[in-house]
Order: C-alpha cells, then structure tokens, then sequence
C-alpha cells in the first residue's frame, strides 16, 4: 500500500487485528519491509498488527535525490503514523532502521509504547568515511547497488546461513541489488551524518538493544553503549549471528522480541 507524501510515494505493509497494539518495523540500508518475515508470523499469532514501512528509495518507497538526513528518515515514520492514525506503537529497528528509531524515540517518545533498537549505533565517527568511500564510488560509478551484494551479504551473515538457507539468501541478496541508488546514497549520508549520543539519555520510553555478537558493522560495544546511555534500557546479545540478527537467530529473536512486548503491552 502507498502513502502520497509531499509528491512521492511511501510503501507500507499492514496485517493484523484492527485494535490490536501497533508493532511499527524499520529496516536496514539496502533492505525492505521482508527483512522482518520471520518475525510476521509471531507477532501475528499474538494479535499484534504489524506495522512495515520501506524506507525512501528502498522496497516500494519513492528514492528523493540528494543526501537524506536521520531527522528526514525518522519523519517519514512519523509522517507514516499519522496518515495510518496511529497514535502509539512499538517501534522495533535495526541497524539504520535502529538509528532512525533513536531520532524518533527523542523527538516522538510519547509516541512509543516501547522500542527495540537492533543491531545498530549510537553514532558513527568521521573515520568511518574512509570504509564508506569505496560503497559509495561503487555505487555511483555503476548506477546500481548490484556490485555490493555479495560483500554486504558476507556483513550481514555468517558462512553457515547460505548452506541452511539458500532460499532465504538468495531473497536478501537480490533485495540489496535491487535498491534504487539514490535510496542507498542518500541513507548512506544519513548514516555518515549520524550521532544521537547527546539524546539518547532523554529517551524516557522502555528500550531493548539486541545484537549479535559476531556482527562486524556495528558491533556489540555501541550497542551496549545505547543501552548504557538510554535510562532503564536493557541489552541482549545472541551469539552465532552477524547484522540480520532477525533473521539468523530468528527463534532466539523472536522469543526476546515477544517477551518485550508483551511485558510492555
């Protein structure tokens, strides 16, 4: 389904009882609203309604040319709720999608019954750019996020998920290939750009970081950091796993995720 926002379109999934509590899912760079599959179901069987939103220039979300902002992305979620009348939700985010939610959870907190930031950061320091330069001229130079796939998949994965899930690798990887350029170069902007260490000790809604412990990109550190900044949060960490926490650890994930929840329906 398509929101008409201010001349471009945002693409939203909704399932679920009407009244049930709104579970609101923000996803990775280079990703969509399927990265959270394995956790539809559960979150279906409890009667929850499950909120998936694609981010600008990824999925079936419009790209918008130029460098986005974290402020811009977490309005589109902001922007998105309104629209669907959606007063409280939980938020659950991981990686820039965890990084958005903690822009949201300052500016919004009273709209949040709960949050989950996964696999994700509290900031990313001017160093990081020398990493970035590569991905971004990669990506400029072909017009296409194609020639990133299968190195972004080794972040994401550990060498045991394509064995045990050739099906499910192959849906992520053309899923990367497959997002719009300008949607990856102006969240890779965003992401440069991010620090959200000054706000995270006003955020006064019940907050979960989980990560996995082998997961290179944003390691466990800045996600205990998140936690240890964020007052009362609580930090999870699954070993085995690399970024897609979700998806590797999906029973694992999903039996903290339910707990959270349902302690803080």
């Amino acid at each position: 389904m398509l929101i008409n926002l201010e001349g471009r379109r945002l693409y939203y999934d909704l399932m679920g009882p009407e009244h049930g509590p709104v579970v609101c899912l923000t996803h990775s760079l280079a990703s969509d609203g399927g990265m959270w599959a394995e956790q539809a179901g559960p979150l279906l069987e409890a009667g929850y309604r499950v909120l998936r939103l694609d981010m600008r220039g990824h999925g079936g979300s419009d790209p918008v040319s130029g460098d986005y902002s974290m402020e811009e992305l977490a309005e589109d979620v902001t922007a998105s709720l309104d629209f669907l009348g959606f007063d409280k939700v939980h938020l659950i985010g991981l990686s820039i999608g965890g990084m958005l939610g903690q822009v949201f959870a300052h500016k919004h907190g009273q709209r949040l019954r709960s949050a989950m930031f996964c696999a994700t950061t509290p900031q990313v320091p001017p160093a990081a750019r020398e990493a970035w330069t590569p991905r971004i001229e990669a990506v400029t130079g072909a017009n296409s996020v194609k020639p990133l796939a299968g190195a972004t998949m080794e972040r994401w994965f550990t060498n045991a998920f394509k064995a045990r899930n050739p099906d499910r690798w192959k849906q992520i990887h053309a899923t990367i290939a497959g997002t719009t350029p300008a949607g990856y170069l102006g969240c890779a902007a965003a992401i440069l750009n991010f620090d959200a260490v000054d706000r995270l000790p006003s955020i006064k809604a019940p907050a979960l970081v989980l990560c996995g412990a082998d997961d290179e990109g944003t390691p466990p550190a800045g996600n205990k950091r998140i936690a240890g900044l964020i007052p009362g949060a609580r930090y999870e960490e699954l070993p085995d796993a690399r970024h897609f926490v979700n998806v590797e650890r999906s029973e694992a994930f999903n039996a903290i995720m339910m707990g959270w929840l349902n302690a803080n329906r």
